[in-house]
This record gives structure tokens, C-alpha cells and sequence, in this order.
């Protein structure tokens, strides 16, 4: 499996039964989408910068919403959570999506902005890679996000949805930088332009690694 960061929340996973692309993000963003294509699309809530998969190519699956689903051989399960700490009365609804394929399962959980329930936890907790929203003020914050991947346990844990220079408007003014997650984390983040993973680099993994993926 090869997993390519496209900035934001925005990752593009090429397995051996498709291509998925998580949260497509509009331009408003800061930077443009880079031209992909994939079969599958996931969209973990109806804000700007998660929800253009028109601009996908390739006639993707949408997904939105919670359920299960099989794809090409991939299984996906849409799992229902908050954007904020009041029940979705501040900024809506989000669905964590968990993949499974090549006998590796994957975690995105979108802008999540609340400590999941008990039974989602239960569910993700079997994740080997967890995307992971750092940057606060939307979703977690730093310092939950870091307790929350802690407490999941995951091989890969890969930042996402963090402040960088090109963001615009909001999101570069109220998301914290990358930094404040490692500071949370205690230990130094590696960077790597791509991942490639299988399941035996995952069983020879000791320990939970932070990577963080340079945008595409």
C-alpha cells in the first residue's frame, strides 16, 4: 500500500484493489488540489475544505455517511461522531471512516471534536494507521489528539489537518502548527515525502510511530 499526503486533511491511499481519496478539500483552502484520480472518495462532513470530490477523477464512489461498505474488495466502515464537544450544535456531524484491505486497516477521523464513544473507540481501536486531526481550535486539540492516539494504540499515527504558511483566512489563523503535536506527543516526528506499508513492516513495528507526510 502506498499512501500519499495531499495536503490538509487529504490523503490518497493506491492499494492493489483501488484507490481511495479522503476529503477533498476546495482551493479556498490555501492551495489547489493536485490533480488524482480514485475509485472510492470519502467525505467526512460538508465543510469547504473536506467536501469537493468533483474534483476527483476518475468517477469515484462518494461516501458520506455512516454505514458499511464493500468496494473493490475494500471494506469500509463509516463510523458517527461529532465536530465539537456539544453534539454537533456547533459545527455538525463527522464521520470517522476505517478502511480494511491488504490485511491493513486504516483510521481517518476526519475533524473530529470530541472523545469518540465507547463503542466507536471499540471499533477503531483495531486500527494499524490512524489519520489524525492535531491542529485544535476545529477538532482535537494537540494535546487530545496525542491522548486520544495513545489510547488507540495504532502502528502509524499521520498527522493531519494542522497550520502551515499556504492556509488561508481561519484556518491559518486558529490551527496550531505541527509542533504543538510533537511537543504534546514527547517525542520527535519522523517526515517522509510517502509511505509504503505492508503488513509485515507492521508486525516488525514496535510502538506507536509518528509520521508525517509531506504534501504532494
Amino acid at each position: 500500500m502506498e499512501i500519499w499526503y495531499l495536503g490538509h486533511s487529504c490523503f490518497r491511499l493506491r492499494t492493489k484493489n483501488g484507490v481511495i481519496v479522503t476529503d477533498p478539500y476546495d482551493p479556498q483552502v490555501g492551495f489547489k488540489m493536485p490533480r488524482v484520480s480514485a475509485d472510492i472518495a470519502t467525505i467526512s462532513h460538508d465543510h469547504f475544505d473536506h467536501n469537493r470530490p468533483d474534483l476527483v477523477e476518475g468517477s469515484p464512489k462518494v461516501l458520506r455517511w455512516p454505514g458499511e461498505y464493500e468496494i473493490k474488495e475494500i471494506f469500509i466502515t463509516g463510523l458517527p461522531s461529532y465536530h465539537d464537544k456539544q453534539q454537533g450544535k456547533e459545527r455538525g456531524e463527522n464521520v470517522i471512516f476505517l478502511f480494511e484491505t491488504e490485511k491493513i486497516k486504516i483510521c481517518h477521523l476526519g475533524d473530529l471534536g470530541e472523545k469518540p464513544t465507547a463503542r466507536v473507540l471499540e471499533t477503531i481501536h483495531s486500527a494499524d494507521i490512524l489519520f489524525l486531526p492535531v491542529g485544535g481550535t476545529f477538532t482535537l486539540s494537540p494535546q487530545e489528539a496525542a491522548a486520544l492516539a495513545k489510547e488507540l494504540e495504532p502502528k502509524i499515527v499521520i498527522p493531519m489537518h494542522y497550520q502551515v504558511p499556504e492556509l488561508v483566512g481561519n484556518l491559518k489563523e486558529k490551527l496550531a502548527p505541527l509542533s504543538e503535536f510533537e511537543k504534546a506527543w514527547g517525542q520527535k516526528i519522523e517526515i517522509l515525502s510517502k509511505l509504503n506499508i505492508t503488513p509485515d513492516d507492521l508486525l516488525l513495528s514496535e510502538g506507536t510511530r509518528v509520521i508525517a507526510l509531506e504534501r504532494r
